[in-house]
């Protein structure tokens, strides 16, 4: 399978089709630009891209700059009481986290757009980790360490930098984001670099572009039967 960039569009020269129930993607975007995002606009491609082999796919977005809370001493008591043993208020102060993780443990695919912010992640997008992870419910401690629980899916990081290559030694977003999303359970994570270092925006765009395409055609293709 190929994907072409024809008249501004990206299509499918060819495709093999694997019938599976593969169906749920869950986009987390955590730029505080809601207009002329780098991220935003490549995770949208990218979930274009992996529309066109899903057939129809169910897409949930979830936009941190809209807010998000933070952990406070109030949910860390909530979090560490018994489920069974929590009072009213407590399972208020725990909802949006709930929600968060049920989120997460619908998905098959979650892509992630985050910009680095003074060589890191933004704080919204820290809430949201801190949010979804939750011991007994996303992660537990076994014989063997930590031990992820929400296993079995695929995640697209989408990082954009201005003067800060990914990877590189100032690059503390992206190998954070790996472990963070590996403690879970989630250890299949693909990055698109979408650095300015030394680039134009055009020359970003084109090279984060071309890894959407390579990744997405090195993914066996999945539609819900």
């Amino acid at each position: 399978m190929l994907f072409i960039f024809f008249k501004g569009t990206w299509r499918l020269r060819s495709t093999t089709i694997k019938e599976t129930d593969m169906s749920n993607i869950l986009e987390i975007s955590a730029s505080g630009r809601t207009q002329g995002s780098l991220t935003r606009q490549l995770t949208g491609e990218l979930i274009d891209a992996l529309g066109d082999q899903l057939g129809d796919a169910n897409v949930t977005r979830r936009d941190l700059a809209a807010g998000l809370s933070f952990v406070d001493d109030q949910w860390i008591a909530a979090n560490f009481t018994a489920p069974e043993d929590r009072s009213e208020e407590q399972r208020s102060a725990l909802a949006e986290s709930d929600a968060l993780v049920d989120e997460l443990r619908a998905a098959d695919i979650v892509v992630i757009g985050a910009p680095m912010y003074n060589f890191s992640i933004p704080a919204v997008l820290k809430a949201w980790i801190d949010m979804i992870t939750r011991a007994r419910l996303t992660f537990r401690y076994s014989e063997n360490g930590p031990e992820g629980l929400i296993k079995g899916k695929k995640a697209y990081v989408v990082v954009a930098a201005g003067g800060v290559a990914i990877d590189s030694a100032a690059d503390f977003a992206t190998p954070y984001l790996r472990h963070a999303l590996s403690f879970v359970g989630i250890d299949d994570v693909e990055v698109i670099s979408a650095s300015q270092a030394g680039k134009s925006t055009e020359e970003v765009l084109d090279a984060a572009r071309t890894q959407i395409a390579e990744l997405v055609d090195a993914q066996p293709a999945r539609r819900v039967a």
